[in-house]
């Protein structure tokens, strides 16, 4: 098993224009260019009785999914000039009120793939709305210009299902959920009409922010990851589909001056791109630094394929380190083990198989 752990180092190696070992290419990152999800569905299916509905749900997202391929082909040039005639409001809002309003907004997870600038705009531009028990906030069949993050209260979801004339119960929606996006998303019809069931307080995004904002900046987003990936030595070979799979599953962490963002020995789960900021790597024993980070660096990434400890440890040095981070459980469950990716990596550079080289990739481990 050593030999071929040997094989597979030596293979890794291979993989750096500097010829370093596979012990310091987990420990020095390869320099990149500078450069950060999928889109979560208003989701009212809960019962038997929405089977029709799901089936037109179905049909909306088809509809969804043809439209995406020609939003994602925007070039950067068309965004600049919808950015120049955009006017983004801003609502004051005191303190107290807006902490409260980015507290439920993080809880969004359609705003989870936008950026920090991107977030604020949202966070200043969002109506603070009261709906008094008994009151629709959205109908079915009215064309919607906003979606809903709900603050306090409960709401009712109903349909008026094919056949029937009185509308069927579909679900409630309880603080931290949304609504009313799949209208903006797909320029439909309300597919539901919602009610609160108790007073409630609603935090408004209107289309014009979210279709500048929430839409584009998470395409951005994922055109600006899917460079970056491109430099990641393991995934270069990766499909284009497979890529921005991986950069619409990639999610900021922000750590301060300080903070451990990998602590040698802990077993890797996680793999990095710096986005701002500094970081170091140490490891115990060793007084010297043994790297530093900058933007467009990354590290951890045999995390993907292993989960053997980590080499050293990785400590934030500038006042905020912001980077982009993956789950190896979450890269599994998007496109399988790395292995299959290493495999044709190894396919494309040697003609060969693992398997003709000694090497048995199994569970991200070779044997």
């Amino acid at each position: 098993m050593r030999d071929q752990l040997h094989q597979l180092d030596e293979y890794l190696s291979d993989q750096n224009d500097d010829g370093s070992s596979e012990e310091e290419y987990q420990e020095e990152p390869a320099k990149t260019d500078s450069l950060q999800h999928s889109y979560d569905l208003e989701d009212i299916d809960r019962s038997q009785q929405q089977q029709q509905f799901q089936e037109e749900q179905k049909k909306v997202s088809l509809h969804h999914t043809k439209q995406r391929i020609g939003v994602s082909s925007e070039v950067y040039g068309e965004w600049n000039k919808k950015s120049i005639a955009f006017k983004p409001r801003v609502i004051h809002k005191d303190p107290q009120a807006r902490e409260q309003l980015v507290k439920r907004l993080r809880q969004t997870v359609l705003l989870r793939g936008i950026d920090e600038g991107a977030f604020q705009i949202v966070v200043d531009s969002v109506i603070i709305s009261s709906f008094q028990k008994g009151q629709v906030v959205i109908q079915e069949g009215d064309y919607g210009d906003c979606m809903y993050i709900v603050d306090k209260g409960t709401l009712t979801c109903t349909k008026i299902l094919k056949g029937t004339t009185k509308p069927t119960f579909l679900k409630e929606y309880e603080p931290g959920e949304s609504f009313g996006e799949l209208s903006l998303l797909y320029n439909t019809p309300r597919a539901a009409t919602i009610t609160a069931k108790s007073d409630s307080t609603l935090f408004q995004l209107d289309r014009e922010v979210f279709n500048h904002i929430v839409k584009d900046s998470a395409i951005i987003k994922r055109e600006r990851f899917e460079e970056f990936l491109k430099q990641v030595k393991v995934l270069k070979h990766m499909e284009t589909y497979e890529r921005s799979k991986v950069a619409d599953a990639l999610q900021e962490e922000l750590f301060l001056s300080g903070e451990v963002v990998i602590k040698e020995g802990d077993q890797g789960d996680k793999f990095y791109l710096v986005l701002e900021g500094e970081a170091v790597a140490t490891k115990e024993g060793l007084s010297d630094i043994l790297k530093h980070y900058h933007p467009g660096d990354y590290f951890g990434e045999r995390a993907l394929l292993t989960k053997e400890p980590r080499a050293a440890s990785i400590l934030a040095i500038s006042e905020q380190l912001l980077v982009a981070s993956l789950e190896r459980e979450t890269f599994y469950r998007l496109l399988g083990p790395l292995e299959d990716i290493m495999k044709r990596n190894m396919d494309m550079q040697y003609g060969r198989s693992p398997s003709l080289l000694g090497v048995t990739m199994i569970q991200g481990v070779s044997k």
